[in-house]
């Protein structure tokens, strides 16, 4: 038979999240039994020929319903059904698809679509689909980046904010960078980076690699805003995988030297657009007519 699409692989992939914690490696092959899969079919490659198709899709299938709130990550690589995904399964669906999904706030907010009823065809342009589309590959991106970061130790994600900072034109090269990581741990400090060539301008880096819901307060800021007093520094980046409180953004705004704070969309934002932890897998370039060619 032909690869399901991944809404197909939905319904089947949330009864296998029931039976217990799934691991991704194990998801493709169990759910590859099931649909009777040949082995031509289950090493099939996506055009770019890095992933297969049967992982594309189930990653999608497994994207989709932890965004409608129905699967979550508990750990390193694997999944599990939460307390809507049981109210689902007990509700017996035939299927799940998109449209199904969009019961539920979270997916609909995930899709920026706040109706639940499908947009009239007429409203959105082919122009504005595919940019649409080309958001929600972002998204999902984006949260694969910080699963991957998640799974990594702090001193990984200490590099990796180095490299970013690198990549939009802060600290000179990548070695000269590393060099000035190497106060790691000093003070309350994560990393030193020198805003120009000389050093004459540094900016301090505290970067905190926590998961989602634990959030960074306003005592963290007020503990990193004494270390930059320690250095006699005016200038401060504080990372974090997670998200800041209204109180931590607040007394980042008051204090008397300028911290900027970056949160873990804002993160995966710059990463995605400087290239970092993620490349270009295909180019597509969209044309008009040439009116000058016409004239």
């Amino acid at each position: 038979m032909a690869i399901p699409t991944y809404e197909m692989f939905m319904l089947p992939l949330l009864r296998l999240a029931a039976q217990g914690e799934i691991k991704n490696a194990d998801t493709y092959e169990k759910l590859a039994d099931e649909f009777h899969l040949s082995a031509e079919e289950r090493e099939q490659l996506l055009p770019s020929g890095r992933q297969t198709v049967i992982a594309n899709r189930v990653g999608w299938a497994r994207t989709y319903l932890s965004k409608a709130g129905l699967l979550e990550r508990s750990q390193r690589g694997q999944y599990r059904i939460t307390e809507r995904g049981k109210a689902v399964l007990k509700e017996k669906p035939s299927h799940i698809d998109d449209h199904y999904l969009k019961q539920f706030p979270e997916f609909r907010e995930f899709q920026g679509r706040p109706n639940v009823s499908p947009d009239p065809p007429s409203i959105i342009t082919p122009d504005e689909i595919i940019r649409a589309a080309h958001a929600e590959l972002e998204d999902a991106l984006g949260q694969e980046l910080l699963d991957r970061i998640l799974d990594k130790s702090p001193a990984f994600f200490e590099r990796l904010v180095v490299q970013l900072l690198v990549a939009m034109g802060y600290g000179g090269s990548l070695a000269e960078a590393g060099r000035s990581l190497g106060r790691s741990g000093d003070g309350g400090v994560d990393g030193v980076i020198d805003q120009d060539a000389l050093g004459l301008d540094r900016i301090y880096v505290q970067a905190k690699r926590y998961v989602n819901g634990n959030t960074v307060g306003s005592s963290a800021i007020r503990d990193f805003f004494g270390s930059l007093d320690r250095f006699k520094a005016a200038k401060g980046l504080f990372v974090t995988t997670s998200t800041f409180t209204d109180d931590a953004r607040k007394t980042a705004e008051l204090l008397s030297k300028r911290i900027v704070l970056i949160d873990g969309k804002q993160l995966v934002r710059l990463m995605i657009r400087y290239g970092v932890g993620c490349r270009v897998e295909d180019t597509l370039y969209l044309k008009k007519i040439d009116e000058d060619f016409f004239e």
